[in-house]
């Protein structure tokens, strides 16, 4: 597979591509993407879970044996649950993060969609996210698919990175550009 903007030079792009091959040969693209997303959710409300996959104290058979049971409980589809096992097993699954944002990468490509990282400081709703994708869709003049993160630091707004390009509406960097300004 070709080189998606650096993706595969890294050991999670390469995971990534991996996965997102064996979806695409087993026309699973669609199940793996969701099944991630509800991983990508687990690992953000679930300390225990973040802790298993980050701990080098766990054995690899207490992860294997860990990550099946959670699969089972998320509702995982088997390719998904099979790439957890295998994470788990090579002492991987600290990478977990990384190849979901790869994944998303690689399939928003494949949809023929571009992929913009957004950072808010609450959970958008599903109104929002349509709006803003639209809004997108406008400006960049294709489809958009957004990753989307929630940082309270930032106040409110938003961060919106689309490849090189990042649009910094968030509250924080404007009062640290007014702080600047009244130091002057």
């Amino acid at each position: 597979m070709e080189n998606s903007g650096g993706i595969q030079a890294s050991l999670s792009g390469r995971y990534a591509t991996a996965l997102f091959d064996l979806a695409r040969d087993e026309k699973a693209i669609d199940a793996v993407s969701a099944s991630l997303q509800t991983l990508k959710g687990a690992l953000a409300d679930s300390e225990d879970f973040r802790r298993l996959t980050t701990s080098p104290l766990v054995s690899r058979a207490e992860a294997l044996k860990a990550v099946a049971a959670t699969a089972t409980a998320l509702g995982l589809d088997p390719l998904t649950t099979k790439f957890l096992g295998v994470l788990a097993q090579n002492r991987r699954l600290g990478q977990i993060a990384q190849v979901i944002r790869s994944f998303n990468q690689l399939a928003a490509a494949h949809r023929g969609e571009i992929t913009a990282e957004v950072t808010s400081a609450r959970a958008l709703t599903a109104t929002q996210v349509k709006a803003l994708k639209a809004k997108l869709k406008t400006q960049l003049d294709r489809d958009v698919a957004v990753e989307l993160s929630v940082d309270p630091s930032i106040l409110g707004g938003l961060i919106v990175k689309v490849g090189s390009r990042q649009i910094d509406g968030s509250i924080r960097s404007k009062l640290n550009s007014l702080a600047i300004a009244m130091k002057g």
